[in-house]
């Protein structure tokens, strides 16, 4: 190492804990945009209507904002190496920021407890908020077992439809998961060797389920799911691994590598490998919605407050909606670290 990227590690060290000490344990995150080229934006970042393609026509509008991220999107050759990770702000000087992954690899279990930090080595989930006027292509992500086999790991995923920032539903508020519980892998077969011929009209085969606000689902890794247009807030494990099986969604096309980018070279044409990425009995599961829709739980409730389970039942991630009422100063302790993201009003975070 040089002297003088020895000197960088050095003052980026004394501001991660300089940061840390200041907020008393919280980090600001400075706002994370990702753009993806397919499909339309739904307009409900709360962006200015000029700023959806701020990076330019050629990466797509706005369609994403993701939270306590320390991975990167995958997002094509176009996107630099930090696209969708997260950045601490310590002040409202841009020079002082710093990724949010070197505060996790400098802070540890000081800033994520010793239970993650000894079983995962690093802040092992991320969220987004997920905005397409359109909705997505029917697709699955990856189990662990699958994702190993290029490099990656599996990606479970909950939905929340959050109430405060959809003030439309987009063209589709419908999302399908999985199969009819008559659907054989001989018709997914069928459907998926019409990819490149044809619309081969895959979600014919699944069943679908109207988005209910202030509602949410779980869906597990292999599951197929073509997401509704309505914003969705996503907490999920720390991974981008897909598998498109649906080859047009809303009159846009997408190519084979869609559905084959995360399976490895010599088995891209192997189409017994490429159905073997789907959890058969979870996708047919007759009682899908018994097992996997997330209704709002109470979580608790005292003076000024209320508070919510919206994500839960899953080994992976969890998530809460607090609400605190007007003019009222509340103490609120959970047993783990988290990322935080106000949806509206005004007020003081942090230890007084």
């Amino acid at each position: 190492m040089t002297k003088e990227a020895l000197q960088t590690d050095m003052v980026s060290s004394r501001q991660i804990q300089l940061a840390f000490e200041q907020g008393q344990g919280i980090l600001r995150l400075a706002p994370v945009f990702v753009p993806r080229r397919f499909s339309q934006a739904g307009r409900r970042l709360r962006l200015h209507p000029d700023d959806y393609y701020a990076l330019g026509t050629q990466r797509g509008s706005i369609k994403e904002r993701w939270f306590s991220s320390v991975i990167p999107a995958m997002n094509g050759s176009l996107a630099p190496p930090d696209e969708g990770m997260s950045f601490v702000s310590p002040s409202e000087r841009r020079e002082d920021k710093f990724l949010f992954k070197d505060a996790v690899d400098e802070l540890g279990s000081a800033l994520i407890g010793t239970d993650l930090w000894e079983k995962y080595g690093t802040w092992p989930m991320y969220s987004k908020f997920f905005d397409f006027e359109a909705p997505l292509f029917h697709h699955l992500h990856l189990t662990n077992e699958a994702a190993s086999r290029v490099g990656r790991i599996g990606k479970p995923e909950a939905y929340y439809f959050p109430p405060q920032l959809n003030n439309h539903l987009g063209q589709f508020p419908v999302t399908y998961f999985g199969y009819d519980p008559d659907v054989t892998p001989a018709m997914v077969a069928e459907r998926l060797l019409r990819y490149e011929a044809g619309d081969n009209r895959i979600t014919e085969l699944s069943r679908a389920y109207r988005i209910e606000l202030g509602t949410g689902w779980y869906t597990p890794p292999g599951v197929v799911h073509a997401p509704g247009s309505v914003l969705t807030y996503e907490p999920q494990w720390n991974s981008d691994v897909n598998s498109v099986q649906e080859n047009i969604t809303a009159g846009e096309v997408y190519p084979y590598e869609f559905l084959v980018e995360n399976v490895p070279e010599e088995r891209k044409r192997n189409l017994e490998y490429i159905l073997s990425l789907m959890d058969w009995p979870k996708n047919v599961d007759a009682h899908y919605k018994k097992h996997y829709f997330r209704p709002p739980l109470p979580a608790q409730q005292g003076e000024g407050f209320v508070e919510k389970w919206i994500t839960y039942a899953n080994p992976y991630v969890a998530a809460k909606e607090l609400t605190v009422l007007p003019g009222n100063i509340v103490t609120v302790k959970d047993p783990a670290a988290y990322g935080c993201i106000l949806l509206q009003g005004h007020g003081i975070l942090g230890c007084s």
